[in-house]
């Protein structure tokens, strides 16, 4: 009977270099961290979405009030995540983005956006403060998190293009034995 399936290539460190706070070759450390602020921040706008027109139909909804403060901790656990997400970024950029190359402009791309929403995720977080007594999603607020929603999606397409259009930083060697039919599973750096 054939193997089905493989298992500890995909979980094995040896083989692997350690580049600092890029992650290890094969394993880098930025791309699994853009998960969570993706999702909340996608997820702060429904929520507020959701707390904004429940309380225009009930102002005394409780539902508005909830999702107010569920897309509160959201966005807050997006923005802490987003912290080392920006810092293992912007050190894949620096070091393994060649200058004046189509894929240094298009991580140009995608930083300006990850960085402009950045920076409406702490004006968003500032103004939910600001309101917190009042305990719904107001006009302002759910302006500044649709708008983060709509530029955490345009700026993941971008980074999904560095990595499944250009293979950026995917460390790739002859890849023949992951496609030919075998009972044998290589790890990192054994090659064909």
């Amino acid at each position: 009977m054939p193997k089905i399936f493989s298992i500890k290539p995909a979980l094995t460190m040896r083989g692997r270099k350690f580049k600092g706070i890029r992650g290890l070759s094969g394993k880098p450390f930025h791309p699994p961290l853009t998960d969570i602020p993706i999702a909340c921040y996608i997820l702060v706008g429904l929520f507020d979405l959701v707390s904004f027109v429940c309380y225009s139909r009930d102002e005394t909804s409780t539902v508005a009030h909830d999702f107010f403060v569920s897309g509160t901790h959201v966005i807050l656990v997006g923005a802490i995540v987003s912290v080392p997400t920006i810092l293992t970024g912007f050190w894949d950029w620096l070091k393994s983005t060649p200058k004046g190359s189509q894929a240094w402009r298009t991580a140009n791309t995608h930083m300006a956006i990850m960085l402009t929403m950045s920076m409406i995720v702490a004006a968003d977080i500032l103004l939910r403060l600001a309101i917190w007594d009042a305990g719904y999603t107001d006009g302002v607020v759910l302006t500044l998190s649709l708008i983060i929603a709509a530029l955490v999606s345009l700026g993941s397409l971008y980074g999904g293009s560095m990595v499944y259009d250009y293979a950026f930083n995917v460390e790739m060697g002859p890849m023949e034995y992951a496609y030919n039919e075998s009972e044998v599973d290589k790890l990192p750096g054994e090659g064909s």
